[in-house]
């Protein structure tokens, strides 16, 4: 009988923070700029150069520390992990190690199960640490040389660690998703894995099933989408299995996954602590959080998704699907509320968001955290539409515009000039002549065709530009036959 192995899987998560400047120098962590113009002595590790810790960045770990059921360290100190390599320019990365802002932490998952029932698990944190990001290398492959860009030395992050408790990708990319909402309903970060504000490194064993002692692991990095991390963890899954069905060990080492080849190579021996050589950072004083920074951190925690469904579900006449999609993005959330706010009713604005907004989203390639029109800008054309200002076809064609370049809806049918005609004698004088031009469908409708009346609805929109109400043309079209 062949042999059943059990998968075993840790993350490493970092998330880069959403302040303005970074974690020990006042340089811009703005995504984009030109290379090496958001920099200066601190972030370029000038000798002489003094770090000074960002507020801002302890509030957020202490934030997301707090989120996760973390126990906080009220009395933390940052240490240098050394290492040379050429995107980082201090040859040593300012981190934590022995007193991490954050330990004992853990959050529920859901999971659909193979049988198609949904099960929950905690996943446990072993700890939740701040660090500073390194700097970018950019490889010419025509000039064959290496670029150092350092804007991004510097960038706050945390890194969340968990314990190896999830049993497959599916599992892993529940805990990824929790982990990101959180983030995001915190304003902690964008979590954008594409921009790199998330990413994930994948420690990853296989053992047989029953065992207890953990397999060797490898660590796999340069994952940075949740389908890129759901193959990766397959293949090295299968490939760890294959070694051990050969009667050959799996080596303790970092692998690069390679998303295109679908393929993962060896990049370097894994290294444990010893191998950093960590010893407490002498430029940075410890980091005490007293009971009242705490409570007050604790006390502006926001509202997370599982309040705000229970909460829509009591105050919004909106189904259970719409509930759960549009807490499912804080951006999502923050559009329908404010909508809301400005007067829409709850389910005109869940109807928006639902199906245009989501058509447009898929057909794009965009996340709901991409979305650019404003509520207000959604407020308005729902108000426009409910006073029969423009029809449901015009107010689709002038939402496809407002997604595209957020212009005021009203402004735009003013300038395109796409109000409905209301002008009784004008709209009977088109129906009239539509009547006249097609005698076929006229008499299939005398006949007894329902369906007839569809097709000179059309027509009559058509003369009309559009801008007609489709409803008002419907009711002239039945009177005048």
């Amino acid at each position: 009988m062949a042999k059943q192995y059990e998968t075993v899987i840790g993350l490493e998560v970092h998330v880069e923070l959403a302040t303005k400047t970074k974690i020990f120098c006042g340089c811009s962590t703005a995504f984009g700029g030109r290379p090496n113009t958001h920099t200066c002595p601190v972030c370029t590790g000038m000798p002489g150069s003094l770090p000074v810790l960002n507020k801002q960045v302890v509030e957020y770990a202490v934030a997301v520390g707090l989120a996760t059921n973390c126990t906080i360290t009220q009395y933390c100190k940052f240490d240098r992990k050394n290492y040379f390599y050429p995107d980082n320019p201090q040859n040593y990365q300012i981190s934590q190690l022995y007193l991490p802002i954050c330990r004992n932490g853990s959050v529920e998952i859901e999971v659909a199960g193979e049988d198609g029932n949904t099960y929950t698990k905690p996943v446990r944190i072993h700890e939740i640490h701040m660090e500073e990001d390194a700097g970018k290398l950019v490889h010419d492959d025509w000039e064959d040389c290496t670029l150092v860009d350092y804007n991004r030395s510097g960038v706050p992050l945390i890194e969340i660690v968990s314990e190896p408790d999830m049993r497959s990708a599916e599992e892993v990319i529940a805990y990824l998703e929790k982990l990101r909402l959180l983030i995001q309903y915190l304003g902690a970060s964008d979590c954008k894995l594409q921009e790199g504000s998330m990413r994930a490194d994948v420690n990853l064993s296989v053992r047989e099933v029953g065992a207890e002692k953990f397999g060797t692991r490898t660590e796999m990095k340069n994952l940075n989408s949740f389908k890129a991390i759901a193959r990766a963890i397959q293949g090295e899954r299968e490939r760890q299995i294959d070694l051990l069905e050969a009667g050959k060990e799996v080596i303790q080492e970092t692998r690069r996954w390679d998303d295109n080849k679908e393929y993962s190579y060896a990049m370097r021996s894994k290294e444990d602590a010893q191998d950093y050589r960590y010893f407490p950072d002498p430029d940075l004083v410890p980091v005490y959080i007293s009971d009242e920074w705490l409570d007050s951190i604790r006390s502006r925690q926001p509202e997370f998704r599982t309040e705000k469904m229970k909460r829509y579900k009591e105050e919004y006449d909106i189904p259970e699907y719409d509930i759960d999609i549009i807490t499912g993005s804080k951006h999502l959330a923050d559009i329908f509320e404010a909508s809301v706010a400005l007067g829409s009713q709850p389910k005109k604005v869940s109807n928006w968001l639902m199906v245009e907004t989501m058509r447009l989203l898929k057909e794009k390639e965009m996340e709901p955290e991409d979305i650019r029109f404003s509520p207000e800008h959604l407020s308005r054309l729902i108000t426009l539409v409910d006073g029969k200002v423009i029809n449901s076809s015009v107010a689709k064609e002038v939402f496809q515009v407002m997604f595209e370049e957020d212009v005021d809806p009203e402004q735009y049918v003013e300038e395109k000039g796409l109000k409905t005609v209301n002008d009784e004698s004008a709209l009977r004088k088109v129906v009239e002549e539509v009547i006249a031009a097609n005698s076929q469908s006229v008499e299939d409708y005398h006949n007894g065709k329902e369906k007839a009346i569809g097709f000179l609805v059309g027509q009559t929109m058509k003369a009309m530009k559009g801008k007609a109400d489709p409803a008002s043309v419907n009711q002239m079209l039945k009177e005048l036959l």
